[in-house]
């Protein structure tokens, strides 16, 4: 197994490797997907890659799909059932790639990692899980005789990733902690995150979700910010550099910034709003105002 930590905007990418089939999970944001190619063309030499795996279809785990598949025509792509036939109609709405204004090159589907099943990669058996929450499609994989657990963004070594079902108004809290539950369960020895490190200390990464957890369900505005600035910053690293009246421009064209600000800043003027939260980001030293631009820092 090899594992690429990327930065921010990329999810992280596992290689597998066995005696007959090399298999990748997730291939990261677009903009670094040449980046993506090359990393597993290094690993593989002349071997090609057999399957691709997205544990969800958010963009920063997909976004290489298209690359990937035009450098290997032959290669098969599995994602989880519930956004599958959206993959076929590339229904950029339902994927969520409109209304959070991010990119995604269309790709192709082959098949789905249906939760409840195990399935053979590179040798081991991985088991299948439903892990709803950040996105209620996403799946994770453990593999029992290594307890090893790909946990893409339900579990980091410091919390998980947005909760994006209730940036719409659905259900997620409640679905994370279950997931979270599901994840103690299955009592992996070593997690495989969508970012971050590779870390073993599961009980207290644990913990200090469940704490997160606990605080954004008794406080939603704090998710609410937490989630716009997330939105704001990924761009921002999408862009590295843009005036702040055309960013102020695409944010009021995001959907899901705009369903935050009416949910929960709607005293405030959106723009006013979107100021605010940028404030907040270049005080946190993740970007800096020039003049009429901001900068990625």
């Amino acid at each position: 197994m090899l594992f690429f930590e990327r930065g921010w905007l990329s999810s992280n990418n596992l290689l597998l490797l066995g005696p007959d089939e090399a298999v990748l999970i997730d291939s990261g944001y677009c903009t670094h997907s040449t980046q993506t190619l090359s990393l597993v063309q290094h690993a593989l030499g002349a071997r090609p890659l057999d399957r691709l795996l997205n544990t969800h279809l958010h963009s920063d785990h997909c976004g290489g799909n298209a690359l990937l598949q035009a450098a290997w025509p032959n290669l098969q792509t599995l994602v989880p059932p519930g956004l599958a036939e959206a993959v076929r109609s590339w229904n950029t709405v339902e994927l969520t790639y409109e209304p959070t204004g991010q990119t995604c090159p269309r790709f192709q589907v082959s098949g789905v990692l249906q939760p409840g099943t195990s399935l053979c990669l590179a040798g081991r058996t991985w088991t299948v899980h439903a892990a709803p929450g950040h996105d209620p499609h996403s799946v994770i994989l453990f593999e029992p005789a290594s307890r090893i657990l790909l946990s893409a963004d339900a579990l980091w070594e410091h919390g998980f990733g947005v909760v994006f079902p209730e940036i719409v108004g659905e259900s997620g809290f409640k679905e994370i902690g279950e997931t979270l539950d599901l994840i103690e369960s299955l009592d992996p020895a070593v997690v495989v995150p969508g970012h971050g490190a590779v870390f073993t200390d599961v009980a207290n990464a644990l913990v200090r979700a469940r704490e997160r957890l606990a605080l954004f369900m008794q406080q939603p505005v704090k998710h609410a910010s937490h989630a716009a600035k997330v939105l704001l910053k990924f761009k921002l690293l999408e862009l590295q550099r843009i005036s702040l009246t055309e960013f102020t421009q695409w944010s009021a064209a995001s959907a899901y910034l705009r369903n935050l600000h009416e949910s929960h800043f709607a005293q405030e003027n959106f723009s006013a709003w979107i100021d605010r939260l940028l404030d907040d980001l270049v005080r946190a030293k993740v970007m800096q105002r020039l003049g009429p631009e901001l900068i990625n820092i």
